[in-house]
């Protein structure tokens, strides 16, 4: 029998359980990534996004709201753009939101500049089964709809 197996006999058939577990830490970290990257295949672009999470500014000021299980909503707050310059676009699972501003020179100096008018990249990873259903700008407020693609046979159906 190879190491680390112990055999267990079942009630009604024996069989071979594995019992060689390896308890890993904070100081074992790097070799235990190394091993699961190692024996991973095609999970390359999800550990690059877990590793290397470029940490974004938090402007513009955002809220995301759960409507129900299958949709959800983007609201981005872009007081002093207009329409014509912000830009909503979805590539490589990613939900892109760029707002692109001009330096005004206004007449006079600022005692205090409490509206941050700049332009801004803010990018959100979205999931596979998720889909931008509506964009709407309105009054300084960009709403981006999602909702998740549900299957038919995943889909509640009503029969009586």
């Amino acid at each position: 029998m190879p190491k680390g197996f112990t055999k267990h006999k079942l009630a009604l058939r024996g069989a071979t359980m594995m019992t060689n577990i390896t308890r890993y830490n904070a100081a074992d970290l790097s070799q235990l990534m190394d091993r699961i990257v190692k024996n991973s295949i095609g999970m390359d672009d999800y550990f690059d996004r877990f590793w290397n999470q470029d940490t974004q500014s938090n402007y513009p000021p955002y809220n995301i709201v759960q409507v129900n299980n299958v949709e959800s909503r983007l609201e981005i707050a872009l007081a002093g753009f207009k329409k014509d310059e912000v830009s909503v676009y979805t590539e490589f699972g990613k939900l892109h939101v760029q707002g692109k501003k001009e330096e005004s020179e206004d007449v006079g100096e600022f005692v205090h500049k409490g509206l941050a008018q700049r332009s801004f990249d803010r990018i959100w990873t979205i999931s596979d089964d998720t889909e931008v259903r509506e964009v709407e700008f309105r009054d300084g407020l960009l709403v981006v709809k999602l909702g998740k693609i549900v299957p038919d046979h995943h889909a509640r159906k009503e029969y009586l």
